[in-house]
């Protein structure tokens, strides 16, 4: 059996990184870790060829090579994943789907021949069971959640690991908080379910053999949910791991109630952690109730930023306008909380209700909603009838977009972090990727960009207070150009 693993191709975003990519030769942030995991619960002795879309292209010689072609993909990939089906529809090969946007909106795919969803630990083997009987079904589901004990070493021998910037692991599914507009739970559980410390260093000496040098990305969507575990077990295995390698610094998903325990700060730091994303959300107490974002509540939400920055971790934070709570204030409220947190990589969108999610009900019930997200909370659209006027909550929004981005508050802004950051246990280094990179920053930015007064401004600055601080500053500056470029070209002012 030859089997086509395919990964839809992402649209523009700020996640994608895409015109911050480009400073450093790599054509996306990381590798589809589903499919590869997928593909080492296949029959070993299946051909296995992984296309992801965001690095090369799909050809119709490839589809026509396999038997079967395994599709997975988010709900941002829907408009990819369709085209990749209608293809494969067209020149008669088997598609069998799952992942995310799949388990979320299977019934809308009607080209598809098999869907396998939820966790692919307790549904692909039955298909696989099914598929050598002859005998195999349409829909295959569960309601139960899988053991990751289980999970094998995803088989990254089908990646091309030039194109990447960062590799993928997994140690933890599910989140024990109830966001109402975070679909985790729903397709994951509030159970925290864990890996062992010998599956997770199983996991990154293949990395590691297999040359990889640059960062891991811990796709956890809460890496701290079985935090007894983590301390006593996983950071002290991590610790002992790095030691005498090169490279491999880690990044993660975090509650904010991580900055509330300094030891484990301490653990992550010393294990090679050096970001973190963060659900901030809003600065409004009312709004993080209405949400249901407890941990969030009766604390000193800039506080919490600046101890996990001066612990050694850089936060990148999400924040979402448009709750019911909102009031036009709230506009610039995020703007004064970004800019005094010195959060860089500030990640604002406007509030949408993902299928299966509280949220989702509620507007649902309340007539509220307009049909299903894009799966992008970034580009300035929502599926729900806001209670604020849609103008004015976008026209609020886009200035929020305008202000952090712009070059002179943005540069600021990485000031203020790189003035509390301690970056003493992973000072940065000059890889080549990052050599290559600053050239072409002095060329693009220092040069030719409009920010360029504010570029020279910040790589002084840093060479006077903070040389060992050189590589952050230059890869904030790219990020910065990243942001900006989406901005202008993706997110329209209101007409």
């Amino acid at each position: 059996m030859r089997i086509l693993l395919i990964y839809p191709k992402f649209p523009d975003t700020f996640w994608s990184f895409q015109y911050a990519l480009d400073f450093i030769g790599k054509k996306a942030s990381s590798p589809p870790l589903g499919l590869v995991t997928v593909a080492a619960l296949l029959p070993e002795d299946w051909e296995k060829r992984l296309v992801d879309m965001n690095v090369s292209p799909l050809r119709d010689a490839d589809l026509k090579w396999a038997d079967m072609v395994f599709l997975s993909a988010m709900a941002i990939q829907k408009k990819s994943a369709v085209k990749v089906v209608e293809r494969c529809n067209q020149l008669g090969v088997k598609v069998v789907a799952g992942g995310p946007l799949f388990t979320e909106e299977f019934e809308y795919f009607e080209g598809v021949d098999h869907f396998v969803l939820n966790e692919a630990e307790l549904t692909l083997a039955p298909f696989l069971a099914d598929l050598e009987q002859g005998t195999p079904h349409k829909v295959y589901r569960t309601d139960q959640y899988a053991d990751l004990g289980t999970t094998p070493v995803p088989l990254w021998e089908l990646v091309d690991y030039r194109k990447y910037d960062s590799m993928a692991i997994q140690f933890s599914r599910g989140c024990p908080f109830n966001c109402d507009f975070c679909n985790v739970t729903a397709l994951l559980g509030h159970r925290v379910r864990t890996k062992s410390a010998q599956q997770i260093i199983a996991e990154l000496d293949k990395i590691y053999n297999l040359g990889w040098r640059r960062g891991i990305f811990f796709v956890d969507d809460n890496f701290i949910g079985n935090r007894k575990l983590i301390k006593q077990e996983i950071l002290p295995a991590l610790i002992d791991w790095r030691k005498g390698k090169i490279g491999c610094t880690f990044i993660t998903e975090a509650s904010i109630n991580l900055s509330d325990d300094e030891a484990l700060m301490d653990l992550m730091v010393q294990a090679g952690f050096k970001s973190v994303f963060v659900g901030i959300e809003t600065p409004d107490d009312v709004c993080l109730e209405e949400c249901r974002k407890s941990q969030n509540r009766g604390r000193n939400l800039i506080e919490s930023v600046k101890s996990l920055q001066r612990a050694g971790l850089q936060v990148m934070g999400g924040f979402i306008v448009g709750f019911d709570s909102d009031t036009e204030s709230i506009f610039q409220r995020q703007i004064d909380f970004i800019q005094k947190s010195g959060i860089v990589t500030a990640m604002v969108g406007l509030l949408q209700a993902p299928y299966g999610t509280k949220l989702y009900q509620r507007m649902a019930e309340e007539g509220r909603l307009l049909g299903g997200m894009s799966g992008d909370n970034v580009d300035g659209e929502t599926n729900i009838v806001p209670r604020m006027d849609l103008r004015r909550l976008k026209e609020g929004y886009h200035n929020i977009l305008e202000r952090i981005y712009e070059p002179e508050p943005f540069y600021r802004r990485v000031r203020t972090f790189l003035w509390d950051y301690d970056n003493s246990h992973n000072a940065g280094t000059l890889e080549w990727a990052e050599i290559k990179a600053l050239f072409r920053t002095i060329f693009r930015l220092g040069i030719l960009g409009r920010e360029r007064g504010e570029y020279w401004k910040l790589l002084f600055w840093t060479l006077w207070h903070f040389p060992s601080k050189l590589p952050q500053a230059i890869t904030f500056s790219v990020y910065g150009y990243h942001f900006r470029t989406m901005m202008e070209r993706h997110v329209a002012p209101v007409g």
